[in-house]
């Protein structure tokens, strides 16, 4: 089926019998009833006085139950609600093109200092600290805004005239709503029930066309109740009795799970696991991440709108980099840049925002965050053993596993979109899942508890000198800290933890500020390079097994490529050597125009 014959309709279902005029009556009072609600709520709620009240609205749901107007209208609680947070909704969309507006007129506003514009859109950004400027009086946030705030308009030379600039946007560009619509009115589920509680499937499908498609979402969370799982075995049977009565041409499950993985979710654990209740599902395999290419062009479609002059090419290579393309990841992180990072002190305006600095801080306060994905990503780990293995694997061992569609323990991973196929071999999906689940692993119980990990704690201090990390000093702290806690163990220990001992000494050090990130086109049994970010300075740590001095200056000669790559000057090296003879230490090594700092340990 092509684009060109595919036909996107709405499915409206009618009564069997004609609605009677004194149904209809009642359904037009209800209609006009609802407009005459929103239109309070307009009026009441749409004004500079009540905006701190609109999030999240339940001040307004309750001011709105003590007005005694439902009751007044003799309204059901069910649509006066709706009725409610549908105008609710209305309004802090028109705040929304208001700050929009405003905030266009002061970036294109010459006679502004840089300070001026940050402490506008700093006051823009706090309904709270926005409500009392237009109302003028004294903000009164709290604590974690009182002082942000105060460092703000210290900035500033004249507040007053600022706050008088602001006041008078807001009233030009807000505009009074009202609707004389009464031609309908929403429902929600509890609203609104269907005549002998079913839907007549046949009858839609029967009365249209063109060939219809069922989709239903969220089918994970609904996988294991039996009324879901009736509901498909009835589809199913229209499907098996199509040529008798009009079916859907197909039925999409949207979630996590597909049809022949269902049965984990429902399945108890001593029956059948590799058989599949439906035999009639095909593969949905359309691509749903997004390219580089994709990635500018949402970007240019913003760009138009703000004007930030960032470098469209490079921050669409950095996200998607980052992403792989990974829808909610991409918007996410653009959202963190718009709405999170421009307003610091270190990115008062959108162009400082859009920017590898800008990128860097986002990310770093993505993987501090808690959500719905990244819980979901942890619990999956926990609900699948071999799951867990495998990543962890990956992560630490640099054992390349071989992809193999047929793996059950591979097809979980790949079905949650954890690993993708790259050249026949397993690698995560991406590099903010490879760093949610190091900072999972790195973080445990047992591994906080590592005589490695407490040393870092106790040395985190002493390698930042004016914002510049010196991992000079902290290569050479871990040698000490490795040689007198691990110097007796045995060789096949070291080399199966050595890398997941480093990483556990550095992230405590650089954690909060930094970030840090495998390369994983260099990681092997062999090989695995680190790059740290610390303060907007990118920091390039080559991990290596000892084989010899040839292989030792080989791999220098890797490194100063790496570096060339990133334009750095100096790199380092940790090698790990199993000789008896070994000498530990950290010494420099002078490479063309590249200065090699190598620990040996």
């Amino acid at each position: 089926m092509t684009a060109s014959d595919t036909l996107y309709k709405t499915v409206n279902q009618y009564n069997k019998e004609p609605i009677s005029a004194a149904d209809m009556q009642r359904l037009t009072e209800l209609a006009q009833d609802y407009c005459s609600v929103k239109n309070y709520v307009y009026q009441r709620y749409g004004g500079i006085g009540s905006l701190s009240k609109l999030y999240p609205g339940y001040t307004v749901q309750n001011e709105m139950t003590a007005s005694g107007l439902r009751k007044q209208l003799g309204m059901p609680s069910v649509h006066f609600y709706c009725a409610v947070f549908d105008a609710l909704g209305d309004i802090k969309s028109q705040w929304s093109h208001t700050k929009a507006r405003v905030e266009k007129n002061i970036r294109e506003n010459e006679n502004m200092t840089p300070e001026d514009r940050h402490y506008l859109r700093f006051v823009m950004k706090q309904s709270q600290c926005l409500e009392a400027v237009l109302l003028e009086r004294e903000p009164l946030l709290a604590e974690n805004w009182r002082q942000p705030y105060e460092e703000v308009r210290a900035t500033v030379q004249d507040e007053h005239r600022l706050q008088q600039y602001l006041r008078r946007q807001i009233r030009r560009q807000l505009k009074k709503m009202h609707t004389e619509t009464a031609d309908g009115f929403s429902v929600t589920q509890k609203g609104y029930r269907y005549a002998d509680h079913g839907i007549y499937l046949s009858d839609i499908c029967k009365v249209s066309d063109k060939p219809l498609v069922l989709m239903i979402d969220e089918i994970d969370s609904a996988a294991n109740n039996q009324v879901f799982l009736d509901f498909l075995a009835q589809l199913r049977g229209y499907y098996i009795d199509r040529d008798r009565s009009a079916a859907f041409r197909s039925v999409i499950l949207a979630g996590v799970y597909d049809i022949k993985n269902l049965k984990r979710m429902f399945r108890p654990k001593d029956q059948h696991k590799t058989n599949s209740p439906w035999n009639i599902a095909v593969d949905f395999k359309v691509d749903m991440s997004f390219s580089a290419k994709d990635i500018a062009g949402m970007l240019e479609e913003y760009e138009k709108d703000q004007s930030t002059g960032m470098n469209i090419e490079e921050m669409s290579e950095l996200i998607y980099e980052h992403t792989s393309g990974y829808p909610f990841l991409v918007s996410k992180l653009c959202k963190l840049i718009d709405e999170e990072v421009a307003g610091q002190a270190a990115f008062p305006e959108k162009r400082q925002a859009w920017t590898y600095a800008g990128f860097t801080e986002a990310d770093k306060i993505l993987l501090r965050e808690k959500n719905t994905l990244f819980e979901s990503m942890i619990n999956k780990l926990l609900d699948f053993p071999e799951l867990k293995d495998i990543v962890y694997s990956i992560l630490f061992t640099g054992k390349e596993i071989s992809y193999n569609a047929l793996d059950p323990a591979l097809g979980i991973a790949e079905m949650f979109g954890f690993v993708k196929n790259v050249n026949g071999a397993v690698a995560i999906a991406n590099r903010v899942f490879e760093m949610i689940f190091y900072n999972l692993f790195l973080t445990s119980a047992e591994n906080q508890n590592t005589d490695i990990y407490k040393a870092a704690i106790r040395d985190k201090n002493r390698f930042v000198y004016a914002g510049h990390l010196n991992m000079e000093l902290l290569l050479e702290r871990f040698v000490e800290h490795f040689s007198d806690l691990y110097g007796d163990c045995t060789d096949r220990f070291k080399e199966e933890d050595g890398r997941r001992y480093f990483l556990l000494y550095l992230r405590p050090i650089i954690n909060g500020t930094g970030n840090y990130y495998i390369e994983s086109r260099t990681r092997n049994m062999e090989r695995t390079d680190v790059i740290v970010d610390y303060h907007g300075e990118q920091i390039v740590v080559e991990l290596k097994i000892w084989r010899g001095n040839a292989y030792k200056e080989r791999g220098e000669k890797q490194l100063a490529g790496y570096l060339e790559h990133y334009h750095l000057k100096k790199g380092y090296m940790l090698s790990f050597d199993f000789n008896k003879k070994k000498e530990t230490g950290v010494k420099r090594h002078v490479l063309g125009d590249k200065v090699l700092i190598e620990a040996v340990v």
